[in-house]
């Protein structure tokens, strides 16, 4: 299956290899949010995509999800757009993209004349930069090179045995030939503590897995609010303990080589849990405010794409990476076909295994690498969402260096 497979990169001059060649235009406050958008729209089917933090006041995790975004293998510019008095840091992002060795330019809307002259400016740097973008070098990128990230949303009663499940066994070919794949939602994997812990590659790890989990149980415990949407009992799910069977099936087989947080890149291949429950007491609300939102975390992990796994029919896409849908019921699939990309409900039906839905989103993951567009690309969806929150970093237990 592997024998012969080519993926021509994109080649950054930081060394960085994307599949994606992306030029993002970046709001780094809400107020200068329809500028950047009007900037971006004409060029929306050129590989210009839109993200941006809205918030006006200074929050470390924002400021690191907007330094590792713009970064991204994918991305090959950037365009920064001020209003002038918010409190991120727009020099700092600029030098961090500026020693990357990708294009930027900032657009500071109170500096430069208002809504139309910005935008005007803007469109004539994007059109300009998209021709340059066109000569970026190539290199052929291993398998083995590649980060692959996976989420589940609309999730429903067959989720947790057809597409959960088949993108685990995807991530065990991933992980196999060398590439690293990352699972979240730490919250919505309560009570698999134990299960985790067995699977982790130290003993110092294996704890950090647990706690991870355990913190998430506190998190929502403080809220008084699962995470489990009424949507997921209206397609059958009947209590957490299922949700988060399902949850954990989506990591596949593999030892978990290490836990991280957003923005945390991982520093070879093997198969990563990512943390998305703030540390410190409740501040911001729920962890997993949307699908968007953690899309969001595992693209800022470096994830070159990402795999859905959904029941009921979620339809989302992303900035910056490609998402693959993976549609667990077959009756979701026939009705929403134009946005999914695997059919696994064809497990439920009996007519595919999970061995050989796991092997079509390998090869489904394979044929994005090269280039061909994913049904969330082709549509058009380039959603994305950075909200408040508050992380501790890593400890040395969290990434071992040697596996005993």
């Amino acid at each position: 299956m592997s024998s012969g497979i080519e993926i021509n990169a994109y080649l950054r001059p930081d060394g960085r290899k994307g599949i994606r060649n992306i030029l993002v235009v970046a709001y780094l406050v809400e107020c200068a949010h329809h500028v950047a958008r009007e900037i971006a729209f004409p060029f929306r089917k050129q590989n210009a995509h839109l993200i941006g933090f809205g918030g006006c006041y200074p929050n470390a995790y924002a400021s690191r999800m907007m330094h590792q975004l713009c970064t991204h293998p994918n991305v090959g510019a950037v365009l920064l757009v001020s209003l002038g008095c918010e409190s991120l840091d727009r020099d700092g992002l600029f030098k961090t993209i500026q020693d990357s060795g990708r294009p930027v330019h900032t657009l500071v809307i109170q500096q430069t004349g208002g809504t139309r002259k910005t935008i005007n400016q803007g469109r004539q740097w994007v059109r300009s930069t998209l021709k340059t973008l066109g000569s970026t070098p190539r290199a052929p990128m291993k398998i083995a090179e590649l980060i692959v990230g996976t989420v589940c949303g609309g999730s429903d009663a067959m989720s947790g045995f057809t597409a959960n499940p088949a993108v685990g066994r995807a991530f065990d070919l991933l992980v196999g030939r060398g590439a690293a794949a990352i699972f979240e939602e730490t919250n919505e994997m309560i009570g698999c503590e134990a299960a985790l812990s067995r699977r982790g590659v130290t003993d110092a790890l294996s704890r950090e897995l647990a706690a991870s989990v355990e913190k998430a149980a506190r998190y929502h415990a403080t809220l008084a609010h699962g995470s489990f949407a009424p949507g997921n009992a209206e397609g059958g799910l009947t209590t957490q303990e299922e949700k988060s069977m399902g949850s954990y099936s989506k990591g596949g087989r593999s030892p978990i080589s290490g836990l991280i947080k957003p923005g945390d890149v991982p520093p070879r291949g093997g198969l990563y849990l990512l943390d998305v429950v703030p540390d410190g007491e409740v501040r911001f609300g729920f962890p997993n405010l949307s699908d968007v939102a953690e899309i969001g975390e595992l693209i800022a992990c470096g994830s070159h794409l990402i795999l859905f796994a959904t029941g009921r029919g979620a339809v989302v896409g992303a900035a910056v990476s490609p998402v693959i849908k993976v549609c667990g019921n077959p009756e979701t699939y026939r009705r929403m076909r134009d946005d999914m990309d695997v059919n696994a409900g064809r497990i439920a039906e009996g007519s595919a295994t999970l061995d050989d839905v796991g092997r079509e989103i390998f090869d489904c993951v394979i044929r994005a690498a090269q280039g061909r567009p994913t049904a969330s690309e082709a549509l058009g969806h380039q959603e994305f969402t950075l909200v408040y929150k508050s992380f501790d970093p890593i400890g040395p237990a969290c990434l071992p260096t040697t596996h005993s």
